[in-house]
């Protein structure tokens, strides 16, 4: 059975795109609920990078449906001008590379 509504979706879509940078998370930026969520807005603030965190233990649907909508099955999730970057390894190795930052700027 889907998870991911039709509603739902077009709920996930518009998050995504009503802001450059939105993370999905456990907890909220002021307060993570998980090592990975605290290192991936560590890295966004590390970047000054303006963010809208959402609280993904808020909502069984959106946190079931994002699993379905991104294809991506851990929290957290990092999207950029609507596309998916990842999870918290794939922002560390970008952050670290070099390549985070102006993705995030862009």
């Amino acid at each position: 059975m889907t998870t991911l509504t039709p509603e739902l979706k077009a709920e996930i879509q518009s998050q995504i795109t009503a802001t450059p940078v939105v993370l999905y998370m456990k907890g909220t930026p002021a307060q993570p609920m998980c090592g990975f969520s605290a290192r991936a807005v560590g890295i966004l603030n590390n970047l000054n990078v303006p963010f809208n965190g959402i609280n993904i233990l808020e909502r069984d649907d959106l946190r079931m449906g994002l699993k379905e909508f991104s294809d991506w099955p851990t929290f957290p999730q990092l999207y950029v001008n609507g596309s998916l970057i990842g999870g918290a390894d794939i922002m560390i190795e970008m952050y670290n590379s070099g390549e985070l930052a102006p993705l995030l700027t862009a």
